[in-house]
């Protein structure tokens, strides 16, 4: 059996250089709640194709690596039964073992680069862990070897946003705010944080990678969008949430791949439900991007 499988419709619109935007499937499986995975996914596609694209999920099926999934296996993933949650690290093990696995930000790259996609939709990438220097997603690594477009909303709010970008500076990943000279808080619009680099459009994304890709570099071209208006945060909001979810999780030893899904599930609490809903949004518009950006590079 191949360890790499790509979904026919993926596979034609490929060898024919038709615009494809890949999408994680751990958001699903493990960032949301159900049934508010069902519609991120639903919102997601939608969106890749109102752009003009095709949507492929990236996942482990039966312990191959697959760019596209069919219904069934969507469902699988949605009702999460049995699926782990893969990094990019933890994919010989699922494959090995032949287990259904939800693939995070560093997986999904590892599969969708090997499958010949060339840009990648997500929420938010991870990045330094708040307290924990030494606590680094798998991501920031993948992101420093997979020469992909990565559209996202930033660094997920629980993490070091500083630090997260001085590590993404130190491992000469480009990051392109879309639109906005700051680097987006996933949940807020603004952090403070300065960027190196702005677009304007989808044209003017596609240009900057193609230079990237001119010059050989290895590196993701990290394009940041920040959430829409209307159901973006309070900065102090999602603070004073996120502080309060790190004292739980400190509370009752929360700790590794748990972490993450466990600070967003208790952040959703305390902000009453306004950060899932910000989340679906985010979601949405990130994937719409990543098609125009895709439609874009195909243009060219």
């Amino acid at each position: 059996m191949s360890a790499l499988r790509v979904f026919p419709p993926v596979a034609d619109a490929l060898a024919w250089s038709r615009p494809v935007v890949a999408l994680e499937s751990s958001v699903l499986a493990q960032g949301l709640p159900i049934p508010a995975n069902r519609e991120a996914a639903e919102r997601m596609t939608n969106a890749v194709e109102r752009a003009g694209a095709l949507a492929a999920v990236t996942a482990v099926v039966r312990g191959v690596c697959t760019l596209g999934v069919d219904g069934n296996e969507l469902e699988r993933l949605l009702q999460r039964d049995g699926v782990r949650k893969v990094s990019a690290r933890d994919l010989p093990v699922a494959m090995a073992q032949q287990a259904d696995g939800a693939t995070t930000v560093a997986a999904s790259l590892a599969i969708a680069s090997a499958a010949g996609a060339t840009v990648f939709a997500t929420g938010g990438i991870g990045g330094v862990h708040r307290d924990a220097i030494f606590d680094e997603s798998g991501d920031l690594g993948e992101l420093a070897r997979t020469p992909m477009v990565v559209v996202c909303a930033g660094a997920k709010s629980i993490l070091d946003l500083p630090a997260t970008l001085e590590r993404l500076e130190t491992l000469g990943i480009t990051v392109v705010g879309y639109q906005t000279d700051e680097l987006p808080g996933f949940f807020t619009r603004t952090t403070g944080l300065r960027l190196p680099a702005r677009a304007e459009s989808a044209r003017d994304v596609a240009a900057i990678h193609r230079a990237a890709r001119a010059l050989g570099r290895a590196q993701a071209t990290l394009v940041v969008q920040p959430p829409p208006a209307d159901v973006a945060l309070d900065g102090a909001v999602v603070d004073a949430a996120v502080e309060q979810a790190l004292g739980e999780a400190k509370a009752q030893g929360v700790r590794g791949a748990a972490l993450t899904p466990f600070l967003l599930g208790a952040v959703e609490r305390a902000t009453r439900g306004e950060s899932l809903r910000a989340n679906l949004a985010l979601l949405e518009a990130n994937a719409f991007l990543a098609g125009a950006i895709s439609v874009a590079l195909g243009d060219s």
